[in-house]
């Protein structure tokens, strides 16, 4: 039996965007926690929605990049001025000041040249 019969009122479509966003979250959540560690006590330089700001980039990165690339990614490696290139990586992001595409793939060419 499959789930739209179940629930008739979420559609198999649905359903597939809460799992991707699931996914999303849940490898978003693992890159912060490396490269929190990484960081060690220089994390404490970034506040709560610079945080959310890195989060939403590297979801963004995510989305964009194949999931065997992704899992190759080493974030435990960066450094603060890295971290600082990823926010502002978000910001070009968030306020369309470039290309999205230039911009996911300079994040990506970062974090590759940084692992």
């Amino acid at each position: 039996m499959s789930m739209s019969n179940q629930h008739p009122d979420v559609s198999d479509e649905e359903i597939g965007m809460r799992t991707f966003q699931m996914k999303k979250a849940r490898a978003v959540e693992r890159a912060i926690e490396r490269l929190r560690k990484g960081l060690g006590t220089e994390w404490a330089k970034f506040t709560e929605p610079e945080i959310e700001a890195i989060g939403f980039a590297l979801g963004e990165l995510w989305a964009y990049i194949a999931h065997a690339e992704w899992d190759d990614l080493k974030f435990s490696t960066l450094k603060v001025t890295d971290a600082r290139r990823i926010l502002n990586f978000s910001r070009e992001l968030m306020h369309h000041t470039r290309n999205p595409v230039d911009v996911l793939q300079d994040l990506h060419a970062l974090i590759v040249e940084k692992g």
